[in-house]
């Protein structure tokens, strides 16, 4: 089972990154989260790793902080939820978000989440609000470390792949760019995008 990893970042988009060990390329998933604080192609990259078993298949998870993925590995164990979902809720929710909406049992700032609907929302709640404490972590910024051509494409196929509808996503990219200004960086793009469709 791998737990941690630390390579050479040779691909990286917001639902997935490779990470190449000593001539291995490992595709690893990935938050927004962890997405918005990766460094530039060819740069050496550590990340915390679930290693997710399936009949045919086994899935690498990657996180920035030991905060999320000790919250994955919380919320894969709620009846419904799944690693893929599990990933687009820590898109959505920073770990300490997430234990204030179970503590407050808010089901709305859940259900804004594509794929959680009231049932989720509501397990989520049920299953994790003994489990999780509210714990205040010292906050961590995230910098933009990349940019280029294509972010307004990315970004949209990015929030159509969490799930949110092509007009909504349309709608959130053009709000953020007029924030922003016409040429933004990717990470920034998403992390303002999301910001308005919450």
């Amino acid at each position: 089972m791998i737990g941690y990893l630390e390579g050479k970042l040779k691909h990286k988009s917001p639902d997935f990154i490779i990470v190449d060990v000593h001539g291995v390329g490992y595709f690893v998933n990935v938050p927004l989260s962890t997405f918005y604080d990766l460094p530039e192609l060819g740069q050496t990259i550590t990340l915390n790793i679930h290693t997710y078993f399936r009949e045919d298949a086994l899935n690498l998870y990657g996180f920035r902080t030991l905060a999320e993925k000790e919250m994955f590995l919380h919320l894969i164990t709620v009846n419904g939820v799944g690693p893929r979902l599990a990933v687009g809720i820590l898109s959505g929710l920073s770990p300490d978000g997430l234990r204030e909406a179970v503590h407050r049992q808010d089901h709305q700032r859940l259900r804004n989440i594509p794929g959680v609907g009231k049932k989720i929302a509501e397990r989520i709640i049920l299953e994790l609000r003994d489990r999780l404490k509210i714990k205040r972590e010292k906050a961590e910024d995230l910098l933009p470390l990349c940019s280029g051509s294509g972010a307004y494409a990315d970004a949209f196929s990015a929030l159509v792949n969490l799930g949110y509808r092509a007009a909504e996503a349309e709608k959130a990219i053009r709000a953020a760019q007029k924030h922003l200004g016409e040429d933004p960086p990717l990470e920034m793009l998403l992390k303002e995008s999301l910001r308005i469709l919450a």
